[in-house]
């Protein structure tokens, strides 16, 4: 059996922000629409706003593209300008593909639990397009260390659905006993973590922390990556194994 360390990706390994906005700017601009903070502070808050609404099931994924295009299209200056919505989010998102940044220690997280924990396994669990994951984790050196890589567009659900979590550990094809989440966010990764009975891990964890991890099911917090890798050692190092590598496939969930 191995340590299968399931990581969120957006704000846990890579700064979804920076890649957010550098890709705003240039579709924007290519289109000679206006750009400036207060658009780009507008469209982040939205966006936020709108996946919450997705991880409740109460808008799809194309109502979400088209909605957050359509107003800041329209905050920009290209209200008459018969832009596509779609189209828009479909450049935005390949840019962003291309404009991966790492957060700070990221990579070097990555490296020490694949270099000195024995039989660690490591998935990247996210919500959002498989083409912007995908570049991402690529244009960032991220991939050598991925075992494999699950996308709520390809899988056709979301985090924090159960059926999303029981979908990864079919993959993983271990127990349940053997996986970790890893993430920032209380909606979909803890909330996640809880419905699939998951041990858990509440990454730059902050407000009312006690209570916040009770109500979630919390099994540890960290606010920096060398906590996180000292409670993800400690971790495996209470798992039961048989001391030999073991048997896992894994399906790449990019739709193949």
């Amino acid at each position: 059996m191995h340590h299968n360390f399931l990581f969120d990706l957006d704000q846990t390994l890579l700064d979804f922000h920076a890649s957010e906005k550098v890709a705003l700017e240039l579709v924007l601009k290519a289109h000679g629409l206006s750009w400036s903070e207060d658009i780009y502070t507008h469209f982040k808050a939205y966006n936020k706003q709108l996946w919450l609404e997705l991880e409740k099931g109460t808008i799809s994924r194309t109502e979400l593209f088209t909605l957050r295009f359509n107003d800041i299209i329209e905050r920009s200056g290209g209200a008459d300008r018969g832009i596509d919505p779609l189209q828009m989010n479909t450049e935005f998102i390949q840019t962003m593909s291309e404009n991966g940044v790492l957060m700070d220690g990221a990579m070097e997280l990555i490296q020490r639990i694949h270099r000195d924990i024995a039989d660690a396994r490591i998935y990247i669990i996210t919500n959002g397009a498989t083409v912007n994951a995908r570049g991402r984790i690529e244009s960032t050196g991220l991939k050598p260390y991925i075992e494999g890589l699950y996308v709520s567009d390809a899988m056709g659900v979301a985090k924090p659905s159960v059926e999303y979590f029981d979908m990864c550990l079919k993959w993983i094809g271990e127990p349940k006993e053997s996986c970790i989440v890893i993430g920032d966010s209380l909606s979909s990764d803890m909330q996640g973590a809880k419905n699939a009975g998951l041990t858990s891990v509440w990454f730059m964890p902050e407000g009312d922390i006690e209570a916040i991890k009770s109500a979630y099911r919390i099994s540890y917090t960290a606010s920096s990556y060398d906590e996180l890798y000292e409670i993800l050692k400690a971790w495996a190092e209470t798992q039961m194994t048989d001391g030999k590598a073991g048997t896992t496939y894994t399906r790449n969930a990019e739709g193949s």
